[in-house]
């Protein structure tokens, strides 16, 4: 992402919750629970094997040392080169991964993993115990640039029983303790005696998962080779290319040039640019709600924004319908907060704030905001209310949708101006260092509930980058990540709903549907509940197909190089 929660155009990480993904009281409800279902090894169709599939990337890879980066593209090529100890399967159950099993004690305040005996890091080298116990204790280390130390915090004791077991100990029931463990794990005797801020390993990376990196030229692409150690069996499609397009149009000239094999359509091409029987003969297109949001992300250090009358007076004057309908072709439906209609934590009786420009103008009245100049621009101490709001080069949906919230807002006296910034710039001179007025993003939701990591107060030096604060929110946060009962959890996060409707720290805008397209001669692609992206170490491409593709592939890869270096995106 781009941030791994800041939802790029194509974004294979979101997921439906539809039930409570976590174990639920009834699950602790006896004293031991072990969970043995280790995976099967399937791979074993020789005709199967070969080929190259041909990917774009808005953003280039910041950092490839998995919980170091929380951008979407370090994150879409570290899936493929870590593993975790478990993960979710197709059904949204989570399984044992490189686990062989674990067992749930003491009524969810003890886990204990077994590590299967057969992975090995792509250097060769075992992955043991060891490498969990490094990677806890990297996490919890605060020289560790990370913004995901919290659910590691909530672990009270880490015990090493034997090279391929361990033992790990809450104070109390802790809701996200087992996805704490689907992720990624980290190679103990690489990163041990590295400085993480200067090693060469997070751009050379040794994984123990289906894929390792081959090739990274910067500005260009990413090459990675299919894993002959990986222990569920060599992938099927032999290297997969990721080529940094930082422009949705390019990226949708290289699908019609047949450069590309996959990405994710905006509305517009979708409805309008991808219809008739060339299309339909040569590809495949899906439609599904991602699950994700895109808002307007206030500054609530920011003069103006710092009073929650003008952030709810600035959500009143933005017309949501419009939104979908001119920046998504009606693509998507109107947001009312953070989780997606079909999470279990959705709370129905919060609804998408409607236009209203006169509430709009009446609370800018009432914070002091009056057009005392006649100009049309409302002003407080002499000073005009203008503002800028800040998004990512490359994204047409979000610049559109800064366009249509540019209008709107002028015709309630404020003056807003549009600034768009290279990805990797973006993130570095703006977000992290606090540098603007209001942002245009979006983030994806996660398998739980849980958005402490964003919505804390104790996290405005990390992913609360907003920097909003609020006691009760606080409270009912740290309430809800520790007990399991999912109907006392919905609780907590419907009041948590209703704050940030209160507040409007975010203008939520819109949810968008994932709108992926991809070539007919990539195989096994299936529709799940997480999309289309589950399963995909298991798709190949019919050997016909790669012996037409083997002879434009050396043409496509130089004449795609070259185009980038003229327009490089900038190395993080």
């Amino acid at each position: 992402m781009q941030y791994k929660r800041l939802l790029c155009v194509i974004n294979i990480f979101t997921i439906i919750l539809s039930s409570s993904l976590i174990l639920s009281s009834n699950a602790f409800a006896e004293k031991k629970q072990i969970f043995d279902k280790p995976l099967k090894e399937e791979r074993v169709e020789q005709s199967k094997f070969g080929g190259r599939m041909f990917y774009p990337m808005l953003g280039e890879p910041s950092n490839l040392i998995p919980r170091l980066a929380s951008d979407s593209a370090s994150s879409e090529i570290t899936e493929k080169l870590y593993i975790g100890l478990l993960r979710y399967n197709e059904d949204l159950v989570l399984e044992p991964y490189a686990a062989q099993k674990f067992e749930v004690l003491d009524e969810g305040k003890k886990l204990r993993f077994y590590l299967r005996k057969d992975i090995y890091w792509s250097d060769g080298v075992k992955l043991t115990a060891r490498d969990v116990e490094y990677t806890y204790k990297m996490m919890l280390d605060p020289k560790t640039p990370t913004v995901y130390r919290s659910n590691y915090e909530a672990i009270s004791k880490f015990t090493v029983l034997d090279d391929y077991s361990f033992e790990v100990e809450y104070t109390k029931p802790y809701a996200q303790a087992l996805l704490t463990w689907a992720g990624d794990i980290v190679p103990k005797h690489i990163l041990e005696k590295e400085d993480l801020l200067k090693t060469e390993y997070a751009r050379n990376p040794v994984g123990a998962g289906p894929y390792i990196l081959k090739e990274w030229k910067f500005g260009v692409r990413i090459v990675l080779e299919a894993n002959k150690k990986y222990f569920l069996g060599e992938p099927y499609i032999k290297e997969l290319v990721y080529q940094f397009i930082p422009d949705m149009s390019t990226q949708f000239l290289e699908l019609q040039a047949k450069n590309i094999d996959m990405m994710g359509l905006t509305p517009l091409q979708y409805v309008f640019q991808t219809t008739g029987a060339k299309w339909k003969e040569g590809w495949n297109k899906y439609k599904y709600l991602s699950h994700g949001y895109t808002y307007l992300g206030f500054n609530n250090k920011h003069e103006f924004f710092s009073d929650a009358r003008v952030r709810r007076a600035v959500s009143y004057g933005i017309n949501r319908e419009e939104l979908v309908a001119g920046a998504l072709a009606g693509m998507g439906e109107p947001a009312n907060g953070p989780y997606v209609p079909t999470m279990w934590a959705y709370n129905k009786s919060v609804k998408a704030v409607a236009y209203n420009p006169k509430k709009a103008r009446a609370l800018l009245k009432e914070a002091g905001f009056i057009d005392t100049n006649g100009d049309g621009i409302v002003e407080k101490n002499g000073k005009d209310f203008r503002f800028s709001i800040l998004t990512n080069q490359g994204n047409t949906g979000r610049i559109m949708a800064a366009v249509i919230i540019q209008a709107r807002l002028r015709e309630i006296g404020i003056d807003v101006s549009i600034r768009t910034v290279e990805w990797a710039a973006f993130l570095r001179e703006f977000i992290d260092k606090r540098r603007f007025d209001a942002v245009l993003l979006a983030w994806s939701t996660t398998l739980d509930p849980d958005i402490f990591v964003v919505w804390h107060s104790s996290q405005k030096d990390g992913l609360n980058f907003v920097n909003f604060e609020n006691k009760e929110m606080d409270e009912l946060l740290e309430k809800a990540r520790i007990i399991f009962n999912p109907e006392k959890r919905k609780e907590y996060y419907d009041r948590v709903q209703e704050i940030l409707y209160e507040e409007q720290p975010y203008s939520f805008l819109y949810y968008s549907y994932a709108l992926p397209i991809i070539s007919k001669k990539i195989k096994g692609v299936k529709e799940h509940k997480t999309g289309i992206g589950f399963g995909s170490d298991s798709w190949w491409i019919a050997k016909d197909t790669q012996k037409n593709a083997q002879k434009n592939i050396q043409k496509n890869m130089q004449k795609n190089t070259s185009k980038q270096i003229k327009e490089p995106t900038l190395a993080p």
